[in-house]
Protein backbone atom coordinates (compact mmCIF):
# COMPACT_ATOMS: atom_id res chain seq x y z
CA UNK A 1 0.00 0.00 0.00
CA UNK A 2 2.76 2.43 0.82
CA UNK A 3 6.25 2.71 -0.61
CA UNK A 4 8.78 4.37 -2.20
CA UNK A 5 10.29 7.69 -1.02
CA UNK A 6 8.01 9.06 2.10
CA UNK A 7 9.36 12.22 3.68
CA UNK A 8 8.88 12.75 7.17
CA UNK A 9 8.34 16.15 6.87
CA UNK A 10 10.00 18.46 9.71
CA UNK A 11 7.25 21.05 11.23
CA UNK A 12 8.49 25.08 10.15
CA UNK A 13 8.34 27.34 13.12
CA UNK A 14 8.03 30.78 12.90
CA UNK A 15 8.02 33.51 16.48
CA UNK A 16 7.46 29.79 18.51
CA UNK A 17 4.12 29.24 16.37
CA UNK A 18 3.85 26.29 13.39
CA UNK A 19 4.19 28.59 9.78
CA UNK A 20 1.85 27.11 7.67
CA UNK A 21 3.21 28.89 4.85
CA UNK A 22 6.52 27.74 4.37
CA UNK A 23 4.62 23.97 5.79
CA UNK A 24 2.54 24.49 2.60
CA UNK A 25 5.26 25.66 0.79
CA UNK A 26 7.74 22.62 1.64
CA UNK A 27 4.44 20.33 0.76
CA UNK A 28 4.58 21.81 -3.09
CA UNK A 29 8.86 21.47 -3.44
CA UNK A 30 8.55 17.93 -1.91
CA UNK A 31 5.56 16.82 -4.58
CA UNK A 32 7.43 18.61 -7.59
CA UNK A 33 10.73 16.59 -6.41
CA UNK A 34 9.45 13.43 -6.67
CA UNK A 35 8.08 12.34 -3.40
CA UNK A 36 6.25 9.87 -3.07
CA UNK A 37 4.52 10.53 0.50
CA UNK A 38 4.58 13.05 3.15
CA UNK A 39 4.30 11.91 6.95
CA UNK A 40 3.48 14.35 9.17
CA UNK A 41 4.07 14.68 12.81
CA UNK A 42 6.33 12.34 13.10
CA UNK A 43 10.09 12.58 15.04
CA UNK A 44 11.18 15.09 12.44
CA UNK A 45 7.76 17.17 12.90
CA UNK A 46 8.49 17.63 16.83
CA UNK A 47 5.63 16.04 17.48
CA UNK A 48 6.14 15.34 20.95
CA UNK A 49 6.33 19.46 21.26
CA UNK A 50 3.33 20.29 19.19
CA UNK A 51 -0.15 20.58 21.52
CA UNK A 52 -2.85 18.29 20.29
CA UNK A 53 -4.59 21.61 18.44
CA UNK A 54 -1.59 22.20 17.08
CA UNK A 55 -0.87 18.57 16.10
CA UNK A 56 -4.61 18.29 14.14
CA UNK A 57 -3.88 21.45 12.98
CA UNK A 58 -0.57 20.15 11.23
CA UNK A 59 -2.57 17.03 9.92
CA UNK A 60 -5.10 18.84 8.56
CA UNK A 61 -2.67 21.50 6.81
CA UNK A 62 -0.80 18.92 5.14
CA UNK A 63 -4.13 16.67 3.67
CA UNK A 64 -5.29 20.12 2.79
CA UNK A 65 -1.87 21.08 0.43
CA UNK A 66 -1.28 17.67 -0.51
CA UNK A 67 -4.64 17.48 -2.00
CA UNK A 68 -4.34 13.31 -2.77
CA UNK A 69 -1.69 13.72 -4.98
CA UNK A 70 0.48 11.35 -2.81
CA UNK A 71 -0.58 9.68 0.84
CA UNK A 72 -0.37 11.44 3.99
CA UNK A 73 0.67 9.16 6.55
CA UNK A 74 0.03 11.20 9.82
CA UNK A 75 2.18 10.78 13.26
CA UNK A 76 -1.03 10.01 15.75
CA UNK A 77 1.37 7.53 17.93
CA UNK A 78 1.43 8.02 21.77
CA UNK A 79 2.56 6.02 25.03
CA UNK A 80 -0.95 6.67 25.89
CA UNK A 81 -3.34 3.83 23.57
CA UNK A 82 -6.43 6.46 24.80
CA UNK A 83 -4.68 9.59 23.50
CA UNK A 84 -3.09 7.08 20.74
CA UNK A 85 -6.52 6.63 19.66
CA UNK A 86 -8.05 10.18 20.00
CA UNK A 87 -4.81 11.41 17.42
CA UNK A 88 -5.73 8.27 15.08
CA UNK A 89 -9.66 8.93 15.21
CA UNK A 90 -8.95 13.11 14.25
CA UNK A 91 -6.17 11.99 11.37
CA UNK A 92 -8.79 9.37 9.98
CA UNK A 93 -11.86 11.99 9.82
CA UNK A 94 -9.42 14.00 8.17
CA UNK A 95 -8.46 11.93 5.30
CA UNK A 96 -5.16 11.01 5.92
CA UNK A 97 -4.33 7.88 3.77
CA UNK A 98 -2.78 6.48 6.83
CA UNK A 99 -1.40 6.66 10.23
CA UNK A 100 2.37 6.19 11.74
CA UNK A 101 2.21 5.26 15.44
CA UNK A 102 5.22 4.73 16.92
CA UNK A 103 5.67 2.14 20.10
CA UNK A 104 4.52 3.39 23.30
CA UNK A 105 7.70 5.08 24.86
CA UNK A 106 8.91 5.22 28.28
CA UNK A 107 6.14 2.96 29.42
CA UNK A 108 8.51 0.17 28.25
CA UNK A 109 5.11 -2.22 27.61
CA UNK A 110 5.95 -5.94 27.10
CA UNK A 111 5.70 -7.34 23.50
CA UNK A 112 1.75 -8.58 24.56
CA UNK A 113 1.05 -4.90 26.20
CA UNK A 114 2.66 -4.02 22.30
CA UNK A 115 0.06 -6.59 20.34
CA UNK A 116 -2.95 -5.28 22.65
CA UNK A 117 -2.24 -1.68 21.99
CA UNK A 118 -2.04 -1.79 18.12
CA UNK A 119 -4.81 -4.67 18.01
CA UNK A 120 -7.07 -2.09 19.67
CA UNK A 121 -6.10 1.08 17.84
CA UNK A 122 -6.40 -1.14 14.49
CA UNK A 123 -10.28 -2.69 15.78
CA UNK A 124 -11.42 0.39 16.66
CA UNK A 125 -10.69 2.85 13.55
CA UNK A 126 -10.32 1.80 9.98
CA UNK A 127 -7.67 3.56 9.00
CA UNK A 128 -4.80 1.71 7.29
CA UNK A 129 -1.90 1.64 10.12
CA UNK A 130 2.08 1.70 9.59
CA UNK A 131 4.04 0.80 12.76
CA UNK A 132 6.91 2.62 13.59
CA UNK A 133 9.67 1.02 16.18
CA UNK A 134 12.13 2.55 16.75
CA UNK A 135 14.03 1.48 19.98
CA UNK A 136 16.28 3.92 20.43
CA UNK A 137 13.60 6.85 21.17
CA UNK A 138 10.90 4.17 22.58
CA UNK A 139 13.09 2.12 25.05
CA UNK A 140 10.96 -0.84 23.69
CA UNK A 141 11.77 -2.99 20.83
CA UNK A 142 8.90 -4.09 18.77
CA UNK A 143 10.27 -7.91 18.22
CA UNK A 144 9.89 -9.63 14.08
CA UNK A 145 7.76 -12.74 16.18
CA UNK A 146 5.19 -9.57 17.57
CA UNK A 147 4.79 -7.84 13.90
CA UNK A 148 4.14 -11.31 12.39
CA UNK A 149 0.97 -11.35 14.73
CA UNK A 150 -0.05 -7.63 13.89
CA UNK A 151 0.76 -8.16 10.27
CA UNK A 152 -2.33 -10.42 10.40
CA UNK A 153 -4.62 -7.45 11.18
CA UNK A 154 -6.16 -6.62 8.23
CA UNK A 155 -5.65 -2.17 8.29
CA UNK A 156 -2.19 -3.00 10.05
CA UNK A 157 0.22 -2.67 6.63
CA UNK A 158 3.68 -2.04 7.19
CA UNK A 159 6.37 -1.07 9.87
CA UNK A 160 8.33 1.72 9.74
CA UNK A 161 11.74 -0.48 10.78
CA UNK A 162 14.38 1.64 12.51
CA UNK A 163 16.11 -0.63 14.76
CA UNK A 164 19.16 0.02 13.38
CA UNK A 165 19.57 -4.05 12.76
CA UNK A 166 19.72 -5.44 9.11
CA UNK A 167 19.33 -8.97 10.68
CA UNK A 168 16.27 -7.16 12.52
CA UNK A 169 14.75 -5.96 9.07
CA UNK A 170 15.34 -9.71 7.39
CA UNK A 171 13.49 -11.17 9.79
CA UNK A 172 10.41 -8.70 9.85
CA UNK A 173 10.49 -9.38 5.81
CA UNK A 174 10.46 -13.31 6.29
CA UNK A 175 7.46 -14.02 8.78
CA UNK A 176 5.59 -10.43 7.60
CA UNK A 177 5.53 -11.44 3.83
CA UNK A 178 5.12 -9.84 0.48
CA UNK A 179 1.87 -7.28 1.12
CA UNK A 180 3.46 -6.00 4.48
CA UNK A 181 4.86 -3.01 3.52
CA UNK A 182 8.47 -2.64 5.64
CA UNK A 183 9.71 1.28 5.14
CA UNK A 184 13.14 1.91 6.01
CA UNK A 185 13.17 4.30 9.52
CA UNK A 186 17.06 4.95 8.62
CA UNK A 187 17.85 6.95 5.35
CA UNK A 188 21.79 4.67 5.46
CA UNK A 189 19.38 1.65 5.12
CA UNK A 190 17.18 2.06 2.48
CA UNK A 191 19.04 0.56 -0.63
CA UNK A 192 20.05 -2.55 1.82
CA UNK A 193 16.75 -3.16 2.94
CA UNK A 194 15.11 -2.96 -0.20
CA UNK A 195 17.56 -5.60 -1.43
CA UNK A 196 15.67 -7.52 0.80
CA UNK A 197 12.14 -7.32 -0.27
CA UNK A 198 11.80 -3.54 1.90
CA UNK A 199 9.19 -1.05 0.15
CA UNK A 200 11.04 1.93 0.70
CA UNK A 201 11.68 4.71 3.09
CA UNK A 202 10.19 7.56 5.54
CA UNK A 203 13.00 10.05 4.81
CA UNK A 204 14.69 12.95 6.79
CA UNK A 205 17.54 13.57 4.14
CA UNK A 206 14.25 14.20 1.67
CA UNK A 207 13.46 17.34 3.66
CA UNK A 208 16.68 18.68 1.79
CA UNK A 209 17.47 16.42 -1.00
CA UNK A 210 13.89 14.96 -2.26
CA UNK A 211 14.92 14.46 -5.62
CA UNK A 212 18.12 12.39 -4.97
CA UNK A 213 16.05 9.66 -2.37
CA UNK A 214 13.09 9.22 -4.76
CA UNK A 215 15.86 8.80 -7.91
CA UNK A 216 17.64 5.90 -5.71
CA UNK A 217 14.58 4.24 -4.89
CA UNK A 218 13.08 4.30 -8.42
CA UNK A 219 16.48 3.20 -9.50
CA UNK A 220 16.27 0.18 -7.12
CA UNK A 221 12.47 -0.63 -8.34
CA UNK A 222 13.68 -0.14 -12.24
CA UNK A 223 16.34 -2.96 -11.68
CA UNK A 224 19.06 0.08 -12.26
CA UNK A 225 21.10 -0.91 -9.71
CA UNK A 226 24.55 0.61 -9.98
CA UNK A 227 22.44 4.08 -9.95
CA UNK A 228 21.03 3.08 -7.13
CA UNK A 229 24.53 2.62 -5.74
CA UNK A 230 26.13 5.80 -6.96
CA UNK A 231 22.97 8.04 -5.33
CA UNK A 232 23.41 5.80 -1.96
CA UNK A 233 27.02 6.42 -1.96
CA UNK A 234 26.47 10.18 -3.06
CA UNK A 235 23.89 10.68 0.10
CA UNK A 236 25.62 8.64 2.47
CA UNK A 237 27.83 12.07 4.04
CA UNK A 238 24.73 14.07 3.74
CA UNK A 239 23.16 11.91 5.97
CA UNK A 240 25.74 11.42 8.63
CA UNK A 241 26.13 15.62 8.36
CA UNK A 242 21.49 15.10 9.01
CA UNK A 243 22.62 13.07 12.03
CA UNK A 244 25.33 14.86 13.75
CA UNK A 245 23.31 15.80 16.43
CA UNK A 246 19.56 14.75 17.80
CA UNK A 247 17.29 14.70 14.56
CA UNK A 248 15.22 16.97 13.83
CA UNK A 249 17.97 19.58 14.81
CA UNK A 250 20.48 19.55 12.29
CA UNK A 251 17.75 19.14 9.26
CA UNK A 252 16.05 21.80 10.49
CA UNK A 253 19.41 24.01 10.86
CA UNK A 254 20.12 22.54 6.64
CA UNK A 255 16.34 24.05 5.73
CA UNK A 256 17.11 27.28 7.74
CA UNK A 257 20.59 27.39 5.67
CA UNK A 258 18.89 26.84 2.67
CA UNK A 259 16.50 30.25 3.17
CA UNK A 260 13.40 27.41 3.36
CA UNK A 261 12.36 27.69 7.01
CA UNK A 262 12.94 29.63 10.04
CA UNK A 263 15.56 27.72 12.11
CA UNK A 264 13.26 27.84 14.90
CA UNK A 265 12.65 24.84 17.82
CA UNK A 266 11.09 24.27 20.92
CA UNK A 267 13.40 23.28 24.08
CA UNK A 268 14.39 20.93 25.29
CA UNK A 269 15.64 20.82 21.73
CA UNK A 270 18.05 23.72 20.61
CA UNK A 271 20.71 24.86 17.95
CA UNK A 272 23.55 22.87 16.90
CA UNK A 273 26.88 23.70 18.39
CA UNK A 274 29.32 25.88 16.63
CA UNK A 275 31.24 23.26 15.92
CA UNK A 276 28.71 21.10 14.34
CA UNK A 277 26.76 23.31 12.04
CA UNK A 278 30.15 24.18 10.48
CA UNK A 279 30.50 20.60 9.30
CA UNK A 280 27.09 20.57 7.99
CA UNK A 281 27.89 23.08 6.16
CA UNK A 282 30.63 22.14 4.64
CA UNK A 283 28.74 18.96 3.85
CA UNK A 284 26.43 20.90 2.25
CA UNK A 285 28.70 23.26 0.36
CA UNK A 286 29.95 19.65 -1.20
CA UNK A 287 27.24 18.42 -1.68
CA UNK A 288 25.75 21.78 -3.98
CA UNK A 289 22.56 22.81 -1.52
CA UNK A 290 24.32 26.32 -0.28
CA UNK A 291 26.95 28.50 -1.48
Amino acid sequence: MFGGAIVAIVTPFKNGKVDEEALRKLIEEQIAAGTDGIAPCGTTGESTTLSHDEHDRVIEITIDAVKKRVPVIAGTGSNSTTEALRLTRHAWEAGADGALLVCPYYNRPTQEGLFLHYQKIAQEIPIPIVIYNIPGRTGINLMPETLARLAKIPNIVGVKEASGSIKQMSDVIRLCGEDFDVLSGDDIFTLPLMSMGGKGVISVISNVAPADMAAMVDAFAAGNLKEAQRLHHQMSPLIDALFIETNPVPVKAALSLMGKIEYDLRLPLCRMSEKNLETLKSVMKEYGLIR
